[in-house]
């Protein structure tokens, strides 16, 4: 079922292009590459259905008592959908949660509710039975309540940290287990050897085109090198001036709108900010105007000459603006790079793999991808520290997150 599921997400991939473009802005063009990983993330986990299995463990005791383990699903999974990308966040989800042997009660956010709709009407399709897949749309009244209720054994999460604190305090008087996939300021380190077209394309691109900068695991910190600092400036100004803001139902419009009136207004009073506190911009910083004045259209915004200490360099801002900070040797990269309380992705671009090795070792982060590598694999583990969340969405840390582990012994 879960790989008849897949075929008729991968079917259906106009639909959900034009659903996510009507629920958060997604240009059609961004989902054309979003669907075909929820696609790879439903068929993986379809593959691990009939792969969960028991195990033996040895006895060091004289007597010889034989045990072994049973990987058991938790029951009634609570999934709490983020609105950002919430195709992506169901496939993450609920194929690896039905392959453990689980139902799923998914509460979409209440800015992207249509997504999660089309979603459960083609897994009905695909032959799932009802009630396995469960839609329950509204606000946080109806996440709280799924949350606190009884019968749903473990919650899978999404979203923001100040959230994640209120759900959390309910799953501590409950003793309730929880997955926190949460926000990031994921640094992107660029070092003076590294291929800067490549380097620049991509920390441009994730931060100021790509779901408008409203993505949690993207690099939204570009440190560089001092001695190629103006140099990548002058390239990530060039590339931004390139990216088309627009209709996202106009199929070469690279970025959309932000998701709304609210995400606007704390978009451009950080951006406000910033410029207060010293930072140098490099282009965009306002909104767009023309037949796109009445929308919540943003210019993709650039700084240099960051303070690692401000605002822009320590919150979240999840709008299309990147900031850029120098530095002088590695050793200060990864300083700078840790100084967040986040800990979700950490990027870096160097012909030296040594160094590429020795830098990822010493990122406090859930993931790190050298010299360009995409995230969101489906068979590998996704998840960040400190406030980035906590557990594992992908790979068989994923699976097992949906599992629990029971011991039987005999004498």
């Amino acid at each position: 079922m879960l790989m008849r599921f897949a075929d008729l997400i991968e079917a259906h991939a106009e639909d959900f292009a034009r659903t996510a473009a009507l629920d958060n802005g997604t240009p059609v063009g961004t989902s054309a590459l979003l669907v075909p990983v929820a696609v790879e993330w439903t068929r993986y986990y379809a593959g691990w259905a009939d792969k969960i299995s028991s195990e033996v463990t040895a006895s060091l005791r004289a007597d010889g008592e034989f045990s072994y383990t049973l990987a058991q699903p938790w029951g009634v999974i609570g999934a709490i959908i983020t609105w950002n990308g919430p195709l992506i966040s169901l496939a993450m989800k609920v194929p690896a949660a039905l392959a453990a042997g689980n139902t799923v009660v998914i509460k979409p956010s209440e800015l992207t509710p249509f997504t999660a709709g089309l979603f459960a009407d083609l897994a009905a399709e695909a032959g799932i039975p009802d009630g396995v897949i469960n839609v329950v749309p509204g606000g946080a009244e109806a996440g709280a309540a799924l949350v606190a209720h009884p019968l749903v054994k473990k919650i899978s999460f999404t979203g923001g940290p100040d959230t994640a604190r209120k759900i959390l305090h309910t799953c501590a008087d409950l003793i309730k287990p929880a997955v926190m996939e949460l926000g990031g300021k994921s640094g992107n380190i660029v070092f003076a050897d590294a291929d800067l077209d490549t380097a620049c394309g991509i920390g441009t691109m994730m931060s100021v085109a790509i779901l408008s900068g409203q993505g949690c695991a993207f690099p939204t910190r570009m440190l560089v090198e001092r001695s190629v600092y103006d140099e990548v400036i002058e390239r990530v100004r060039t590339i931004a001036g390139f990216v088309k803001v627009g209709n996202p139902f106009e199929a070469d419009t690279v970025s959309g709108p932000v998701v709304n009136e609210q995400a606007l207004v704390r978009i451009t009073g950080m951006i406000e900010r910033a410029s207060r506190d010293g930072a140098r911009l490099v282009t965009g910083g306002g909104r767009l105007g023309g037949e796109l004045a009445g929308g919540y259209y943003l210019e993709p915004t650039v700084f240099a000459d960051v303070d690692p200490q401000s605002e822009l360099a320590q919150n979240e801002v999840f709008g299309p603006v990147l900031s850029i900070i120098p530095f002088d040797d590695e050793a200060q990269a990864i300083e700078i790079t840790n100084g967040t309380p986040y800990g979700l992705s950490g990027y870096v671009f160097t012909n030296d793999l040594r160094r590429a090795h020795r830098v990822a070792e010493e990122l406090e982060t859930g993931e790190v991808l050298i010299n360009g590598a995409a995230n969101l694999g489906a068979t590998r583990p996704f998840g960040g520290i400190g406030i980035s969340g906590m557990g594992k969405e992908g790979g068989r840390q994923g699976l097992e997150e949906f599992l629990h582990i029971k011991t039987v012994s005999m004498a």
